[in-house]
């Protein structure tokens, strides 16, 4: 069923406009670099406060008051051009191991971060200004360092695909 759908998208006028244009492709493809480092950039800096690698003495909810906004910039202009490039050729993506792969990672990413949002952060009044976050804050922090670190590889590893 799934394959159907990416079948019929392969088909669209935008999937070809995209696919066949000289500069419709690229340009997708450097906002989509660009817009992941603004991103993860941010992404990274909330993380590592919060396994409190850096930042130490500010507030937590100051760092994500101050960053918020600009992620958010960030994983918006990821998103839309993460979904151009797969609709430049759906087929191709559908069965390389490595966008499934990163799909599955960005899933537990957003998961993730769901958790630590509706959980632990609930409660950053008792330890917004600790230099050391609990336990729960400071896996979540890890846990998205590295499933980010997953999505960007498995997506630098979907041109590189071995198992044709």
């Amino acid at each position: 069923m799934l394959f159907h759908l990416f079948e019929a998208v392969q088909d669209l006028p935008v999937s070809i406009a995209i696919r066949e244009s000289l500069w419709f492709y690229p340009i997708i493809e450097t906002t989509h670099v660009l817009a992941l480092c603004l991103f993860l950039g941010l992404v990274a800096m909330m993380d590592l406060r919060l396994v409190s690698a850096t930042m130490r003495t500010a507030p937590v909810t100051e760092v994500q008051q101050r960053l918020f906004p600009w992620q958010m910039v960030g994983l918006a202009l990821m998103t839309v051009s993460g979904l151009l490039l797969l609709l430049s050729e759906p087929l191709r993506f559908y069965d390389n191991p490595f966008f499934r792969a990163k799909v599955i990672l960005l899933v537990l990413a957003i998961a993730n971060a769901g958790v630590f949002h509706t959980g632990v952060y609930t409660r950053v009044a008792q330890w917004d200004t600790q230099p050391v976050p609990p336990v729960a804050a400071r896996v979540a922090g890890g846990l998205s360092i590295l499933l980010w670190v997953g999505v960007v590889t498995a997506g630098r590893m979907i041109a590189y695909n071995w198992f044709k």
